[in-house]
């Protein structure tokens, strides 16, 4: 299978288990317990039609954004990853790169395997740093002036990971951080070689943005462990509201589903929410974030800009997202498949793939601009 041959999401994770050793692959692919949200994610999208209205005069089609203050060419981001390099040795490199090259926002992981000062040299799209809570308030303080010192323009702090979710498939397979082989492990990357001379022949594999705080070379620290051990399960809305004054412009927060708490973001003075149940890895049985947009977006909407990711495939999943009142959609399995399957090359087929759909989804609609999406363009079932 060529890149060539990748022409949707599934092809993209067909062409990526091809190349990664299970281990890997079902980091990417996996979720939570049983994974119903993770299916639940995409389904949410079908019990929506959309309403096309024709004879527009459609010509060009504008679908710029303005999300948190940062301009984009297209209604899409990367959202903000772990581990990238595990997956490519590229990682958040051809990531950042295909997303300068669409003119659009890329996200790095405070568990990501590039640094944010070398990203943020080698690209000027808009860039947001995701960082977790961690239980040592002087390292929360730390990592935040160092995202400003590097320029970051967007903190954005996940809050629905106190506690790592039951991803089952990775405790079946042992996958941990640092990354180490195991003898259970060894035949599926012996399998593999491609993965394996890749990963060999270049740079060793770090965590740039935690490793001056966390000695992770005492062993295989396990990704749960490192969420149940380090990050601080009694984070607050008083904590967060310090972090947001601290750091003093663009703030989001990641994990948001309820209107209470959406409520509570726009009361401590963030500037962007985005509704997300962690690509279905944490609370197994939550509800879809394309669910709880719209009563989101009527509650706060008009005071903060709104943006959901989880489970979007299709040009058709963002316009219908867009309609219900979404300021921009986040990518996540969508750029990380190509990515383990091509590298940076892989990520440009993707998003090129993806600008294509919505702007042929924008004429199909009768749309010349994303300001004239509406509810009106939607039926539920």
């Amino acid at each position: 299978m060529r890149l060539g041959d990748c022409h949707n999401f599934h092809d993209f994770r067909a062409m990526a288990k091809r190349r990664l050793p299970g281990p890997i692959f079902d980091y990417i692919d996996g979720a939570a317990d049983d994974e119903v949200t993770h299916r639940r994610n995409s389904e949410s999208f079908e019990r929506c039609d959309l309403v096309p209205n024709v004879l527009r005069g459609v010509g060009q089609v504008d679908m710029s954004v303005t999300v948190m203050g940062q301009k984009l060419a297209m209604p899409v981001y990367c959202s903000p990853t772990a581990l990238q390099r595990l997956f490519h040795h590229e990682g958040e490199r051809a990531v950042a790169a295909a997303a300068a090259k669409y003119g659009t926002m890329f996200g790095v992981s405070s568990l990501g395997t590039t640094s944010l000062e070398e990203l943020r040299k080698r690209h000027d799209t808009p860039q947001v740093y995701q960082f977790y809570f961690h239980r040592d308030r002087g390292l929360n303080r730390a990592m935040m002036q160092r995202a400003r010192d590097a320029g970051v323009e967007v903190m954005m702090l996940t809050v629905d990971s106190i506690t790592g979710g039951n991803r089952e498939r990775d405790l079946r397979t042992g996958f941990s951080i640092p990354f180490k082989l195991t003898l259970a492990g060894m035949l599926q990357f012996a399998l593999k070689p491609s993965w394996a001379l890749n990963y060999l022949t270049h740079e060793r594999f770090r965590l740039p943005q935690l490793d001056a705080h966390v000695d992770m070379g005492g062993g295989a620290m396990s990704i749960s462990r490192y969420f149940t051990e380090m990050l601080d399960p009694t984070m607050s809305w008083d904590d967060v509201a310090e972090m947001v004054k601290l750091w003093s412009g663009q703030f989001c927060l990641k994990g948001v589903m309820s209107v209470a708490d959406a409520r509570r973001a726009v009361d401590i003075g963030c500037t962007g929410i985005v509704l997300s149940n962690h690509g279905g890895r944490q609370l197994d049985g939550s509800r879809a974030a394309f669910d709880q947009l719209a009563e989101i977006v009527d509650a706060v909407g008009d005071r903060i800009d709104v943006i959901m990711d989880g489970g979007v495939q299709r040009g058709t999943h963002v316009l219908k997202a867009l309609s219900l009142g979404a300021k921009a959609v986040g990518l996540g399995r969508y750029y990380l498949y190509p990515l383990a399957a091509a590298g940076q090359p892989g990520v440009e087929r993707a998003l090129g793939a993806m600008r294509t759909e919505i702007e042929r989804g924008m004429k199909l609609m009768g749309c010349s601009s994303i300001d004239q999406l509406s509810r009106e363009n939607l039926r539920f079932r």
